[in-house]
């Protein structure tokens, strides 16, 4: 690990413990600045609500009033994620109904792009919607660097991620397979500035609207690497930092599922190394059928949307 990088992980991680609320709102008060939180959600009705309930009743209370917009961006649901969102006291956004000259893309990157138009907080704070037994310290954790310090521009969650299997036990620090096996190494090899941090993939994050606005997307699931080295270009290893919150549990996905989005992690990053023009890749995984192993191809996720500060909706709003 570089000297740098043993230095900042000393000064720049810290604990959700070490800001305490009172600290927090009182920053808040002293600067001014806005807090909007972002939960991007497709099919999560199972977990969405319980996560909007325990913000509005510990983060948007007259007691403590530390988040002021409180977003579900929904990405075309099928069940009732948008109708138990908004019971639970969140305003619900399509997708579909933010720049709808713009076609939507599939995927959670084009959802957190957008969102920044259908938000006005200072401050945007993203968190998973299918997160179980979640804590307000999610929030506060990863906004109080960005309330008490100036410097400070990105902020990302870490935590321990057990990975629970049938009849087994849930293991602490296990979990995040893709990170180990296709992030961790990819960052330590091409961006090792970024190698302190413990969950780079992680979809908790908080980072300054005017950082944001001037980073690019990538619309699928190479959205949380690819915002992490950009910002690390754009505003340099000092504006970032990381907060530990506990534990993180949440629904795991399947082996395929993993591969496409490793796939499109590794594309993101080969897309950064290179900045050239790329053949749209493909990824084939296997099935087994009732004659045998079939193929199935899928295409992986390479597009990326432009820093939202040039899109002409945005800048008119920015203006009036």
């Amino acid at each position: 690990m570089l000297e740098e990088v043993e230095g900042w992980l000393s000064s720049h991680s810290w604990s959700a413990a070490d800001r305490p609320l009172g600290q927090l709102l009182e920053a808040k008060r002293q600067t001014g600045r806005t807090v909007s939180v972002v939960l991007p959600a497709l099919d999560e009705e199972a977990t969405v609500g319980a996560i909007v309930a325990v913000i509005r009743g510990e983060l948007m209370t007259e007691a403590v009033p530390l988040v002021d917009e409180l977003v579900v961006l929904d990405s075309g649901s099928t069940d009732r994620t948008a109708q138990v969102a908004a019971a639970a006291g969140a305003r619900v956004v399509s997708r579909d109904s933010v720049l709808p000259r713009l076609p939507a893309l599939p995927g959670k990157g084009e959802v957190l792009w957008r969102s920044l138009l259908a938000t006005t907080g200072d401050i945007i704070c993203f968190i998973d919607a299918d997160l179980r037994e979640f804590s307000s310290a999610f929030v506060s954790g990863i906004i109080g660097p960005l309330l008490t310090d100036p410097d400070i521009q990105f902020v990302k969650a870490m935590y321990d991620r057990p990975l629970e299997t049938a009849g087994e036990g849930a293991g602490a620090g296990q979990g995040g397979r893709v990170t180990e096996l296709v992030a961790r190494p990819l960052l330590n090899l091409h961006w090792p500035q970024l190698a302190g941090f413990v969950q780079p993939l992680g979809g908790e994050y908080a980072a300054r609207r005017s950082l944001l606005e001037r980073l690019p997307f990538p619309v699928g699931y190479g959205v949380e690497l690819g915002l992490l080295v950009d910002a690390l270009h754009t505003v340099g290893l000092d504006a970032l930092a990381q907060v530990d919150v506990g534990v993180r549990k949440h629904r795991h996905q399947d082996g395929q599922a993993l591969g496409r989005m490793a796939a499109a992690i590794y594309r993101t990053a080969q897309l950064r190394l290179t900045r050239g023009h790329l053949v749209r890749p493909r990824l084939t995984q296997f099935d087994r059928g009732d004659e045998g192993f079939v193929p199935r191809t899928t295409e992986v996720d390479t597009e990326e949307r432009p820093p939202m500060a040039e899109i002409p909706e945005y800048a008119a709003r920015r203006a009036a």
